[in-house]
């Protein structure tokens, strides 16, 4: 493993590596987040939405990490319009300077727009109905936070102002790498009705299980 880039900002360090193979992996903290051999789940986060959605004309995706969701997003020609929320500039710059070979591509598509923000701050100053569909990925789950300060979004005062963001018929989409049965309670409680997806992807040459949890206000 040898480091492409790293950045310490005040949450910590980011470091992008690649392995032998040629593999770019993402950590922060230490803390394993994404790579780019296995996008299988990142990319049907996106296609949950899509797929469940009669108008996913405005997306809110929370966590830009190496791009494949917004990708699958942007692949759909009935999305008008991506917001972007990553918390992290240098992986902004990473994907827009090329250090990530498919960024700058990506962030070139005139639908997209990338805010460097914390994704609950962007919630709670989003105009009400702002957006037909909102992902979230911005951690390894609801129980395994890359950051603490994360937790707000998954109680039921963060919950409450995607519910405010998302237009009647709106969907929001969490993503987690294990069972998230208090995270599913709460989406019950706060926007409506919840679907549950299993994905299964291989670590390793493992045969692992993530999921993804969409509500339908």
């Amino acid at each position: 493993m040898s480091t492409v880039a790293r950045a310490v900002s005040a949450r910590g360090e980011l470091v992008l590596s690649t392995r032998a193979d040629g593999v770019l992996e993402l950590r922060v903290n230490g803390v394993f987040v994404m790579d780019t051999e296995q996008t299988t789940s990142e990319r049907a986060l996106a296609r949950v939405a899509l797929e469940r959605s009669a108008r996913p004309f405005r997306v809110l995706v929370g966590g830009l990490g190496l791009g494949y969701t917004t990708a699958e997003l942007l692949a759909d020609p009935r999305v008008e319009h991506v917001d972007v929320v990553e918390i992290e500039q240098a992986v902004v710059d990473w994907l827009a300077d090329g250090t990530v070979p498919h960024g700058p591509d990506l962030l070139a598509d005139a639908r997209l727009s990338v805010h460097v923000t914390d994704v609950l701050a962007h919630l709670g100053a989003a105009a009400r109905a702002s957006y037909d569909v909102v992902l979230l990925d911005v951690d390894n789950g609801p129980d395994q936070l890359v950051h603490l300060s994360n937790r707000a979004l998954y109680d039921r005062g963060g919950l409450a102002l995607a519910r405010r963001a998302l237009a009647p018929g709106g969907m929001l989409v969490v993503w987690s790498a294990h069972p998230a049965h208090t995270l599913e309670r709460e989406l019950r409680t706060t926007i409506g009705q919840v679907r549950i997806v299993r994905v299964p992807v291989q670590l390793s040459h493992r045969d692992e299980e993530y999921w993804v949890y969409a509500a339908t206000r």
